[in-house]
């Protein structure tokens, strides 16, 4: 106890919360290309090992919209999709990105990399009749910027996913869906 207690007050350990914009999109055939406008809410915690490298570890609720296009019934053919051509699709997933944090020069301005796993937690107006069209969990990558202040703190982050999100099949090819996103944030230090 006494060891936890002197390690927090050294500035080993520091929490808080988080918030921003997502601009999100999933990558694969069916889907319009460009990113679209979401949200991000969470908490972190980073542990300071040696000279401002650390770890972070943080659990983010994430939303994101995405958009079919007009022809995704002739895309995947057979499945009686034809309700959902040019509809919007929000994504709610609850996420736990683990994070390197390497410093750049200063102890205030890190690279931040490391592995996101993601859980689907909600997909509201998904394709009529398909109860399956998402898996629910993705496996990312994410590299970006935490800038460390006193109290607040800014982050800019990109996340590209490795997992195929798809859960129906496919009769035209076998395309993937692929998360990707653009996560700007800002934080407070508590």
């Amino acid at each position: 106890m006494t060891i936890a207690s002197a390690s927090a007050q050294s500035g080993l350990l520091h929490f808080g919360i988080k918030g921003g914009a997502n601009l999100g999109k999933l990558d694969g055939k069916g889907y319009k290309d460009g990113f679209n406008l979401g949200y991000h809410l969470g908490g972190f915690a980073q542990v300071n090992l040696h000279k401002g490298f650390g770890v972070q570890g943080e659990l983010v609720f994430s939303s994101a919209t995405v958009k079919t296009t007009d022809d995704f019934s002739e895309i995947y053919q057979g499945q009686n999709l034809e309700a959902n051509d040019g509809k919007k699709i929000k994504l709610n997933y609850l996420s736990v990105p683990i994070l390197a944090n390497i410093p750049l020069g200063t102890n205030r301005i890190k690279l931040q990399v490391g592995p996101q796993f993601s859980a689907l937690v909600s997909n509201k107006n998904v394709f009529q009749g398909m109860d399956d069209a998402f898996h629910g969990g993705d496996v990312s990558g994410v590299g970006g910027l935490w800038i460390q202040l006193p109290i607040v703190n800014i982050s800019a982050r990109y996340i590209i996913g490795f997992t195929d999100v798809k859960g129906i099949s496919d009769a035209v090819d076998d395309a993937n869906w692929k998360n990707q996103s653009i996560q700007i944030g800002v934080g407070v230090t508590l």
